[in-house]
């Protein structure tokens, strides 16, 4: 879904969608294909270390397909759990998909899949200082955040909950600091399993969403797709409306003033 007067920004070039979607986990490339079609994200994240730099049959299908979308390829470091393995990974990445882009995920725990913070920041730097646009996959926190911005990062992503948990946003009041504290555009990657969620997180005024199981294992993928990026559409809107202030009295929606009072004998 599209809006051509409010693009979403990032190192300097537009996109017209602010869904980001995952490329993994689908029934079959032919539903891959569809929810893509039906959602017209800005980018699709694949993965080089799932596909191995020289793809056998099935994997030189799947870059034909990424081909034939005709969609901005983000490509990832998943997998990776040091520095030098997710600065190999990124420089295969670029040579083989020709971009610059890089989703930067540095794992510090194999059970949640959360991020290495402790490393993460010096990771993007050395990557920033390569020459990759780089989109690094991190936690709420507001201080790693910040640093990553400190050193060039001209937007984060983080989750709003572990990968793949669906759970939604776990921590908002942390996430909510965030957007008001942070002027890059932030994409919230991880976590959302349902299109409200992801509405939700825009109404807060978060600049785009990233999925990819809350739609790949949904049991209609396509549909979800759609619902998704209908979602992330609307919950933009509505952050740009304004959203009235939350009340803890009734407030009467009818004006009463001037209304006549019949009276019955």
């Amino acid at each position: 879904m599209s809006n051509s007067s409010d693009p979403l920004v990032l190192y300097g070039e537009t996109f017209q969608s602010r869904l980001l979607l995952g490329t993994s986990r689908y029934p079959s490339p032919a539903v891959l294909e569809a929810a893509v079609q039906r959602s017209r994200p800005a980018m699709l994240t694949a993965s080089l270390r799932r596909q191995g730099a020289v793809p056998h049959e099935a994997g030189n299908q799947f870059w034909e397909l990424l081909k034939k979308l005709n969609v901005p390829v983000l490509p990832n470091t998943a997998g990776c759990h040091s520095m030098q393995e997710v600065i190999t990974t990124a420089q295969m990445a670029r040579e083989v998909f020709e971009t610059p882009w890089i989703k930067l995920e540095l794992i510090g725990d194999d059970y949640t899949l959360q991020p290495d913070t402790l490393n993460l920041v010096q990771t993007a730097d050395r990557l920033l200082k390569d020459g990759f646009k780089v989109l690094p996959y991190c936690t709420e926190d507001l201080v790693l955040c910040q640093r990553l911005v400190d050193v060039g990062c001209q937007a984060v992503m983080p989750w709003a909950a572990p990968i793949g948990t669906g759970k939604g946003p776990v921590n908002p009041y942390a996430m909510r600091m965030l957007r008001e504290r942070l002027d890059v555009p932030l994409i919230v990657d991880a976590g959302l399993g349902r299109p409200s969620h992801a509405c939700t997180v825009m109404e807060w005024g978060f600049d785009a969403v990233l999925l990819n199981t809350a739609v790949a294992l949904a049991q209609d993928p396509v549909a979800m797709a759609g619902a998704f990026a209908d979602a992330t559409q609307a919950g933009r809107a509505a952050w740009l409306s304004g959203a009235m202030t939350e009340q803890d009295a009734a407030q009467p929606s009818t004006p009463v003033l001037g209304t006549p009072f019949w009276h019955h004998a």
